[in-house]
């Protein structure tokens, strides 16, 4: 027993790799550039008027919708980057009595963003809020007692259809300065108007139907490691939305990432090992990237924008942050690049 307990206390403690400083230096990661799409999806309800079927007997409206139906549609596509660590990049720099690299600035999870001075801020997204939503109404509250008490469905619509030739007709009359009690001024003009507007579209609509729209926005996260082409970022369906990328009851659309290539490449090695105590800050460079989103053949949203994993990593020299110079280093949270590096010489 005390054996199996002396083995158990002997064996090797493992832990999540965690990033941050010490008094000794700092373990940092260097960013990564993910893409963040956001879609805004339009949600259209349209349902049937109680009186649909008496719609063209009455007031010869044509081809109204009996049924009742729902439909999406993409009025908005953006497309955004952001940062979020690359666990492929750590590194470490150690503080010396020769070095200024002392003040280091990390993100939450790690990331380098500044040597010295204040870190750029990052972007932050705004949540989506939707319009709100109207009261519904209840056209009964605009229907006269005659209407009310009517035996039939038949009869309430004749007699509906009725009291909007008659609104009509008062509209007409005050337009035309002819109606019985006219108002005072054009403020009462113009109210007594609208509420004889809101009368006639809402009796209106028991035979027409009502159409209300609301939209919400869908959010898709991805961090590429390499170009893609025309892969399936999510599909839409008319009569459910936003759907899963296998699900083939809705239309595909597409995302599609190219390397523009802006930086050189990597020169390569010569075939000697780096020292590893070598002094210095690792950056990206990063290179530009396009990305676009596309229905069918037709791009919905495209941009342009660096990432930091295209591209590659350079060290800047231990020299830079040598105690003879006031060095500031601000590095790009999102794209790992350099910002701003400046150094002043003491007097």
């Amino acid at each position: 027993m005390l054996l199996a307990s002396a083995t158990a206390f002997c064996q090797t403690q493992i832990s999540d790799y965690k990033p941050g400083l010490t008094p000794e230096g700092a373990v940092y990661f260097l960013p990564k550039t993910a893409i963040r799409v956001a879609v805004k999806v339009e949600k259209t309800t349209y349902t049937p008027g109680e009186f649909c079927k008496y719609a063209e007997r009455y007031l010869r409206l044509n081809n109204v919708q009996r049924t009742p139906s729902v439909t999406h549609r993409i009025i908005d596509c953006n497309i955004m980057p952001y940062g979020e660590a690359d666990k492929s990049k750590a590194f470490a720099v150690k503080f010396n009595a020769k070095s200024a690299a002392c003040n280091v600035r990390l993100t939450d999870d790690g990331r380098l963003v500044a040597l010295n001075t204040e870190p750029t801020a990052e972007l932050k997204f705004a949540n989506f809020t939707p319009a709100p939503k109207p009261q519904p109404v209840n056209t009964r509250d605009f229907m006269s007692e005659e209407i009310l008490s009517a035996g039939s469905t038949a009869k309430m619509a004749e007699l509906t259809a009725r009291e909007i030739y008659d609104i009509r007709e008062s509209k007409n009359a005050l337009n035309r300065g002819e109606a019985d009690f006219m108002p005072k001024d054009g403020e009462q003009l113009r109210i007594m108007l609208a509420n004889l507007n809101n009368q006639e579209r809402i009796l209106s609509s028991t035979f027409s139907g009502t159409t209300t729209k609301d939209t919400t926005e869908v959010i898709f996260t991805l961090c590429p490691e390499e170009e893609i082409e025309r892969q399936v970022a999510f599909r839409l369906s008319r009569q459910l939305g936003i759907v899963d990328a296998d699900d083939l009851s809705g239309t595909p659309y597409y995302i599609s990432i190219k390397d523009l290539k802006t930086v050189p490449e990597e020169a390569p090695s010569d075939g000697k090992k780096k020292k590893e105590k070598e002094d210095g800050i690792y950056v990206n460079v990063p290179s530009k990237i396009a990305v676009t989103i596309l229905e069918g053949n037709n791009p919905i949203a495209s941009t342009e924008f660096q990432a930091g994993q295209f591209g590659h990593t350079e060290l800047l020299s231990g020299e830079l942050f040598n105690k003879r110079y006031t060095t500031r280093l601000k590095i790009n949270p999102t794209t790992g690049g350099v910002e701003k590096l400046d150094a002043e010489m003491p007097n």
